[in-house]
């Protein structure tokens, strides 16, 4: 039996790390039945009436996929009434992620993660999962999110690449979807039929080695904590570091602190690599800190952790924050100029922390996507 189940996890993953040949033009539209995330399994024949039928292979993580999104909802509204049907099939392995390719999204790419997006973003089009078998992808292949794939009425592809020519869309000359369905639409073949996609590649299964890696380089990091005084609690606040920085107060012996230390941490290691960092202060007694050490450990906690220095655990509530009389967690965003964006006393809700700080984090590598997460 072991013997068995080995050999059927090497098929997959030999399978996974094939090529992916892109289908061609002039080739009919492989069936599918996929999970949507409104709870119906979608067919290639449910979408039998449309005279063209587009196909976006796209997804949560990549940020061109982002920049993307509201111009595949407008494709889909203003065609919806010539004809044409639009569906989105989410391709990505969520298991062949890794962390650091997490830095300009609040969610990943698991069917859930697609619920949440999609009602964040208020798809109006069918957004399909296929992350698990990857099997409509292999048939189409996309090479990145973005792909379109646009189908005449006889469902025979007349055009495969790019929605149009630049993820800034305000830079956007050539409307190479539109033309193609306009065309089609008119009873003409489109004016190109083949052109090159720009994005984040597709996540298949044989990337999941690399996420293992990168969670086993996290594991072997040190974890250190250092006692923090009052003068250091007010430099924090101060925040010179030219980063946005989350502070987050908490202790060993609080639930709630417990509870939502993974998530931070998992924040923390989404967006490190980026102008961003994250400090974790233990409100514990200095005598506690082997305690507070044991734990830091047990979450893997890589990054800047203090406990307090002095018993006076009032007077460096106060250092910090003078307002803050409540118990802990409390966690504050500073921005880069030490500005106060986002502040909570008790747990945190991760996602829209995780959006202010996407919507403040500085973008001079990706300009465009902190205005996305800033609307």
């Amino acid at each position: 039996m072991l013997r068995l189940t080995i050999g059927l996890l090497l098929a997959v993953f030999m399978l996974a790390d094939e090529p992916h040949p892109t289908l061609a033009v002039g080739s009919a539209a492989p069936d599918f039945a996929l999970p949507g995330i409104d709870g119906k399994t979608h067919h290639l024949k449910d979408y039998a009436a449309a005279k063209v039928l587009a196909i976006v292979f796209t997804c949560n993580h990549c940020p061109t996929a982002q920049l993307y999104e509201g111009r595949i909802k407008k494709l889909a509204d203003d065609y919806r009434g010539k004809g044409v049907a639009l569906i989105a099939i989410q391709p990505n392995n969520p298991n062949a992620i890794r962390l650091d390719e997490l830095g300009y999204t609040d969610v990943s790419d698991s069917f859930e993660d697609m619920k949440v997006r999609a009602a964040y973003r208020h798809f109006d089009f069918p957004y399909l999962y296929d992350g698990d078998t990857q099997t409509i992808a292999r048939a189409y292949g996309p090479k990145a999110t973005p792909h379109i794939f646009i189908f005449d009425q006889e469902r025979k592809l007349r055009y495969e690449g790019r929605i149009d020519n630049s993820q800034r869309e305000n830079l956007v000359k050539t409307q190479d979807a539109r033309n193609a369905i306009d065309a089609l639409l008119a009873g003409n073949a489109p004016p190109v039929d083949h052109t090159g996609v720009f994005g984040c590649s597709t996540k298949w299964m044989a990337k999941e080695a690399a996420r293992l890696e990168e969670l086993k380089r996290i594991e072997a990091e040190p974890v250190t904590v250092d006692s923090i005084s009052a003068d250091q609690l007010k430099k924090l606040r101060v925040n010179g570091t030219g980063k946005v920085m989350l502070v987050n107060f908490w202790a060993t012996w609080c639930g709630p602190c417990v509870h939502e230390f993974p998530a931070l941490e998992t924040t923390y290691q989404m967006y490190r690599h980026r102008d961003f960092d994250m400090v974790m202060v233990s409100t514990n007694m200095p005598d506690e800190k082997p305690g507070v050490l044991k734990m830091l450990q047990r979450q893997h906690a890589t990054g800047q952790n203090y406990v307090f220095g002095s018993d006076d655990t009032y007077a460096l509530q106060a250092a910090f924050d003078p307002k803050w009389d409540a118990p802990v967690p409390y966690t504050v965003v500073l921005s880069p100029e030490g500005k106060i964006i986002y502040q909570e006393l008790g747990e945190v809700d991760i996602l829209k922390l995780r959006r202010v700080i996407l919507g403040n984090l500085p973008d001079p590598d990706y300009i465009g996507h902190r205005a996305y997460w800033a609307k």
